[in-house]
């Protein structure tokens, strides 16, 4: 390799340290998404929350109010919203919240929500069980279907090393719908079409 590395000359140097460059960024372009949402799931970054397979064990008699707000991205036709705003809910204590879609088109269409908590720091803490983002969603014409998250506050928070949660006293956790393709097979139903 050396020996072959000598024998370039300079242009030919060049292009080769040219060409390693290229494949080098591309690569770390292409890894730079799945790393920075395992950076997010893992340290809260952003208010990406947490994936619990159950709930807590200990539940403190502090409370916490959890805000919900929801929302579409421009130009989604689906109505979506919370069907409470707020909850409050003693800290390691399960939660079960709704959402609320309406689909009030004449096509089928899919959607897949993005979501977050603020502050941003609470995430590290804010524990989803189950979730309607964890999957698509597909909604036929008309449709309107009830959500559900479930969800709990991690009692660590209590104990944030750094105090910043420690003043926590509200969670707002947000959620916006995308258009995403329909799967293979999806109904393309078109209602008044006949």
């Amino acid at each position: 390799m050396i020996r072959w590395w000598r024998s370039l000359d300079g242009v030919g140097r060049t292009a080769t340290m040219t060409v390693v460059v290229v494949l080098v960024m591309g690569a770390l372009a292409w890894a730079a998404i799945p790393a920075y949402n395992w950076f997010c799931r893992v340290t809260g970054f952003g208010g990406t929350t947490q994936v619990a397979e159950r709930g807590s064990d200990v539940i403190l008699d502090r409370t916490v109010q959890i805000r919900f707000d929801a929302g579409v991205e421009r130009g989604f036709p689906w109505e979506f919203h919370p069907v409470e705003r707020t909850m409050d809910l003693r800290i390691g204590d399960t939660g079960i919240a709704f959402y609320e879609a309406y689909n009030p088109t004449n096509e089928v269409i899919a959607g897949t929500a993005s979501y977050n908590v603020t502050p941003f720091y609470a995430g590290a803490y804010f524990n989803k069980i189950a979730c309607f983002c964890f999957d698509l969603q597909v909604l036929q014409p008309g449709e309107r279907v009830l959500m559900p998250v479930t969800f709990f506050v991690d009692p660590e928070i209590v104990n944030d090393a750094d105090a910043i949660a420690e003043g926590i006293t509200t969670i707002t956790l947000s959620y916006t719908f995308h258009r995403s393709e329909l799967p293979e097979g999806a109904a393309q139903a078109e209602v008044g079409t006949n």
